[in-house]
């Protein structure tokens, strides 16, 4: 039983190491089927550090995600930001796995705008993995860059490239991580409507594309549901924004591995706060 699970594990966590390159972080990109690069909030730390440009406070969070509903695969992170003059910094921390498996992430990312409505982002990532008592420890260092632009009221695009660095994961097989490329559509129809698409391209494998829809349909209350092409994945969750705090939960579903929750909660100073 014991090993049956182990091989599982193992297995499942080949695929999911390799979707954790992607940085999606916080529980509304996981309830917009991993729609992250659009928003502008605490979790562009990892998402797309351009979006981090655009805050005017220090935020903090953690979130938790549990891949599958096996505590193997779980997923922990914590982030806090600091604004600047024109930009703000972000540093995360995450851990992945379990024991014999694991990856644990420190990132250090920098927004800046570039004007009114356009921003720029960066970040650096120190990555230490450990595949198992028959593959050692791993490190090394991998950089994200991202855009974000405002066209209008209604429209924002962005445009992300993670790991462009091709940092090496194993040194005996040459075998590196992910290396993305990703577009990003969203449309605000209304104040309390807003519709997101967004692709995401592994140098090696076939197009993700996304896309979400987010109600607010109350100040307080957010609804979010989403697919994903590739792999298949349906998501949907929601927010409550209780003035200081926020707390996001949101679960994908996969038709073959079942339901993978997430929950995340942030704290910023209220608009009264100094």
């Amino acid at each position: 039983m014991k090993k049956g699970l182990l091989l599982v594990i193992t297995t499942l966590f080949a695929s999911v190491l390799c979707a954790q390159n992607e940085g999606i972080t916080g529980a509304r990109s996981y309830g917009l089927a991993g729609s992250s690069i659009l928003n502008s909030d605490l979790w562009s730390t990892n998402n797309n550090p351009a979006g981090l440009a655009f805050l005017e406070k220090w935020n903090a969070g953690i979130s938790y995600e549990n891949q599958f509903l096996l505590s193997e695969l779980s997923n922990k992170t914590a982030i806090i930001t600091a604004p600047v003059t024109n930009g703000s910094f972000g540093l995360s921390v995450n851990q992945f796995g379990y024991s014999s498996f694991n990856e644990n992430r420190i990132g250090l990312s920098y927004g800046q705008r570039l004007g009114k409505n356009i921003s720029m982002g960066i970040q650096l990532n120190y990555i230490s993995t450990q595949l198992g008592d028959g593959y050692g420890n791993t490190i090394a260092i991998s950089g994200n860059i991202g855009l974000l632009a405002n066209i209008n009221k209604e429209l924002s695009l962005s445009a992300m490239v993670i790991n462009p660095n091709k940092a090496k994961l194993a040194e005996f097989t040459d075998e590196r991580y992910p290396t993305l490329f990703k577009l990003g559509l969203k449309y605000d129809f209304s104040k309390k409507v807003s519709a997101f698409t967004e692709v995401a391209k592994d140098i090696d494998f076939e197009a993700n594309v996304r896309i979400a829809i987010e109600y607010k349909a109350l100040d307080k209350l957010h609804f979010r549901a989403g697919y994903a092409t590739s792999p298949a994945l349906s998501s949907f969750g929601f927010g409550l924004n209780l003035d200081r705090f926020k707390l996001d939960f949101a679960s994908g579903f996969d038709s073959s591995l079942g339901f993978s929750p997430q929950v995340s909660l942030s704290y910023a100073p209220s608009s009264n706060t100094p």
